[in-house]
C-alpha cells in the first residue's frame, strides 16, 4: 500500500468518526429530551427541519434541482396518515410508512417534470403543488374533510410521535450519508455539474435523477405523517403551506448545500435564532429573522459550512 493510499484511508477513518461521533451525541441529546422535561415540541419541530432539510439536499444538493413545490410531498404524508388513522382506522404505525409510500408514488407522478431543469423545473413543482392542493380541498368531505380538514380525534401521543421523528431524522441522516458516499452520489453530483458530460462518461442520467426524486420525497412525506400525529389535525391550509418549502430551502441554503453536515448546521443554527428571535422580539421577529436570512446569503452564498471549507479547505477531507 503507498503512502498515499494509506494518507486517504486514515483521512476516511478520521471523516467517519467524526460523523459517527455527532450522529451519536446528536441521538443522546434528542433521546433524552423527553426524559430530562425538555422543550417537546421546540425538539421536535428541530427534528422535523433537519429532516426535510436533509431530504431536500438530495434532490437539490446533491442533483442539482430546486422544487419550489416541495410541499406537496409533506401535504400528501400528512393527509394520507390522516385518512388511514380516522376513516379507515389503521393504526397510526402503519399509516406513516404508507405516508411514504404515498410520496413516493407522488414523485413518479411529478417524475416527467425532471425533464425540465432550472426556473422551469421550479416553478411546474410550484403549480402542481397547488394543483393539489386544490385538488384534495375540493375532494368529498367524508374523504379528506373538506376545507376544515381533518381531526384526529384523541389519537395524538407527542412522547411517542417524538421518538418515531427521531428515527426518521436517524434514517433521513444516514440515508444522506450512505448517499455522499455512494456511486449513486457521485453519479448525482456529475449529473448537477454537467448533466451531458455524465451521459457521456456512461451514467444513466434519468435513472440516478428518479432514484434521488423518490428518495427526497419519501422523508417529507413520513415527516407530514408523524407532523399530523402529533399535533392531532390535517387541513389544506397548513399541510401545503408555501412557508414550508421556503423554510426547507433556507434551512438547507443555510448550511450549505451538497454537504450531508450542512443541512444539520444549519436548520439548527436558523431554528434557534428563530426561536430567540420570537422570544425577545415578537413583533419585529419576521423583519429580524429576514435581516440575517439576507446577511448570511450575502455574506456567505455558499452557506455555513461552505463557507468553512472554501476558507479551510483541509476541511473537505474531513466533512461528510
Amino acid at each position: 500500500m503507498s503512502i498515499s493510499t494509506a494518507s486517504e484511508d486514515q483521512v476516511a477513518i478520521i471523516r467517519n468518526r467524526i460523523w459517527y461521533g455527532l450522529l451519536f451525541a446528536l441521538t443522546v441529546w434528542l433521546a433524552l429530551v423527553p426524559v430530562t422535561g425538555g422543550n417537546l415540541p421546540f425538539y421536535f419541530y428541530l427534528m422535523l427541519w433537519i429532516t426535510m432539510a436533509s431530504a431536500f439536499n438530495i434532490i437539490s444538493g446533491f442533483t442539482g434541482y430546486m422544487p419550489f413545490g416541495y410541499v406537496a410531498f409533506y401535504g400528501i404524508g400528512a393527509f394520507t396518515t390522516a385518512i388511514l388513522t380516522k376513516k379507515l382506522g389503521v393504526s397510526v404505525y402503519f399509516s406513516i410508512p404508507v405516508a411514504g409510500l404515498a410520496g413516493v408514488i407522488l414523485s413518479l407522478l411529478f417524475a416527467k417534470t425532471l425533464k425540465l431543469s432550472g426556473i422551469y423545473f421550479a416553478i411546474v413543482s410550484l403549480a402542481l403543488s397547488i394543483i393539489l392542493r386544490l385538488v384534495i380541498t375540493n375532494m368529498p368531505e367524508e374523504i379528506t374533510g373538506g376545507s376544515f380538514g381533518i381531526s384526529l380525534g384523541s389519537r395524538a401521543e407527542p412522547v411517542k410521535s417524538f421518538y418515531v421523528m427521531l428515527v426518521t431524522l436517524l434514517a433521513a441522516l444516514s440515508t444522506a450519508a450512505w448517499l455522499a458516499r455512494s456511486r449513486l452520489g457521485k453519479a448525482l453530483k456529475a449529473i448537477r455539474d454537467d448533466s451531458e458530460a455524465a451521459a457521456v462518461m456512461g451514467i444513466n442520467v434519468p435513472r440516478a435523477r428518479l432514484l434521488a426524486w423518490m428518495i427526497a420525497a419519501f422523508f417529507p412525506a413520513i415527516c407530514g405523517g408523524i407532523e399530523a400525529w402529533y399535533t392531532n389535525i390535517v387541513d389544506t391550509e397548513t399541510a401545503f403551506d408555501i412557508l414550508i418549502t421556503a423554510k426547507t430551502i433556507i434551512y438547507s441554503i443555510a448550511g450549505g448545500l451538497g454537504t450531508v453536515t450542512g443541512p444539520i448546521v444549519g436548520t439548527v443554527i436558523m431554528v434557534v435564532l428563530d426561536d430567540l428571535i420570537w422570544q425577545q422580539f415578537p413583533l419585529l421577529n419576521l423583519f429580524l429573522l429576514g435581516l440575517v436570512i439576507v446577511l448570511l446569503i450575502q455574506f456567505m452564498p455558499r452557506g455555513i459550512v461552505g463557507t468553512m471549507m472554501r476558507v479551510w479547505p483541509v476541511l473537505r477531507r474531513y466533512i461528510l
